[in-house]
């Protein structure tokens, strides 16, 4: 049997009495070279044979072939079985042969020295690994992220300039964890804008916790087209919105009026209609969100952009078009129409017959799908349509240079009705 025991930075001495009793027993003990002289000082006279290796396949490779009746202890960092040596193990050798001994993973410590609890994160790997994964899980908006960062791949600045060119950085807490568990460990937060230090270590794990972004002052905001992380979003749905450069296309195809009325029908943060009032503060704004808490998070975005719309809903389109909309908002100017699912053809029928002469309506969708249901409506209805296929790519970090990440496509389908 072959004992594979997970440890600190305090190894041998800081382990529980039975792993340094099953240490003292064995034949012969296998470890990182950084323990072989604490070892050698541990042990003193009964030191067994000792295998110091910093290469995982040459330790595995002695041990091969070793007895199987010999008592063998090998010491590894951590949990031997995440990201540690506990996989090549259990491949080369057979896990009939092993029994772990795991200690705290460096997420465990990590989560432990900015004391917040770690059940709801997630991680992820950048050791040898594409970037992309990390963009990836940024699309999600974890509440707790932690990054298993890589120095030949640009180790924490990969990290911190994905969250940038995600638009995340105002939005989430940046923590590098540099030597957990040893005498140099250094845990510090990263102000968003700021350079990282010059002197970071490579064994490094970074740890993205998600924040309620700073209220901005209004003022300072470019009119549109503003960053994904300003915006308060759904805690049960992060993400789910119109990312930025869908937004700036949908706000052109709007063609937005001085004055008017403009619908966002299944607004979801109201980021669309709430940055058309910044172009166009004249117009009145009926947001409507059927989301359990999409009103209160509507007005919660329309106060951090200085913009009050005229009203915000949280309702059912279709049930609130029988039951009525208030008289000076039920007939539309623009219509932007993100929501209806199985019900759009149903809602748009309804936006029709409410649409002012020289109305426009922008629908955008996922799936062609979707246009072939859309399209002969706004047609039969004698309006002009344009369709287009919106494809946006997001420079992404790799290595030392860029790497052009694309997002989802979207269709915009357009619709004019003649005056």
């Amino acid at each position: 049997m072959i004992d594979v025991i997970g440890t600190d930075a305090g190894a041998p001495a800081s382990l529980p009495a039975r792993q340094q009793t099953l240490l003292r027993a064995a034949a012969v003990i296998a470890a990182p070279q950084r323990l072989q002289a604490a070892l050698e000082a541990w042990l003193e006279d009964a030191l067994p044979e000792l295998i110091s290796s910093d290469d995982p396949r040459a330790l595995v490779n002695t041990l091969q072939s070793r007895a199987a009746d010999q008592p063998v202890v090998v010491l590894a960092s951590g949990d031997p079985l995440w990201f540690g040596l506990g996989r090549n193990l259990c491949d080369r050798i057979g896990a009939e042969r092993l029994r772990f001994h795991p200690a705290p993973t460096s997420l465990q410590l990590a989560f432990a020295r900015i004391g917040r609890p770690w059940q709801d994160s997630e991680w992820v790997s950048l050791h040898g690994r594409d970037p992309e994964i990390l963009a990836s899980a940024l699309q999600k908006r974890p509440a707790a992220l932690a990054v298993l960062t890589d120095p030949n791949q640009g180790g924490a600045s990969t990290v911190q300039r994905m969250l940038r060119s995600s638009g995340l950085e105002a939005s989430t807490e940046l923590w590098l964890c540099e030597n957990l568990g040893h005498a140099d460990e250094r845990v510090q937060l990263i102000t968003p804008g700021t350079a990282l230090p010059a002197d970071l270590h490579p064994l490094l794990i970074a740890l993205l916790i998600a924040r309620e972004p700073a209220a901005p002052d209004p003022h300072e905001l470019p009119l549109f087209g503003l960053d994904d992380g300003l915006y308060l979003q759904q805690s049960d749905h992060p993400g789910l919105m119109t990312k930025r450069e869908v937004r700036i296309q949908l706000l052109a195809e709007l063609a937005l009026p001085k004055q008017g009325v403009l619908w966002d029908l299944g607004a979801g943060t109201g980021s669309v209609g709430l940055e058309a009032l910044r172009l166009r503060p004249g117009l009145q704004l009926l947001a409507v969100e059927r989301r359990a808490g999409g009103a209160q998070l509507i007005q919660g975005n329309a106060q951090r952009l200085g913009v009050s719309p005229a009203a915000v809903l949280e309702a059912d389109v279709i049930a609130l078009m029988n039951v009525g909309l208030p008289s000076d908002l039920s007939q539309p100017d623009r219509v932007l129409l993100g929501g209806g699912g199985s019900k759009r053809e149903r809602l748009l029928e309804e936006v029709l017959a409410r649409l002012r002469p020289g109305g426009v309506v922008v629908i955008p969708l996922a799936s062609l799908e979707a246009l072939a249901s859309v399209r002969p409506l706004l047609e039969n209805a004698g309006l002009e349509v344009r369709v287009q296929q919106l494809q946006a790519w997001r420079g992404q970090p790799l290595g030392d240079g860029t790497r052009l990440a694309p997002m989802n496509p979207t269709l915009i389908v357009t619709g004019a009705k003649p005056l």
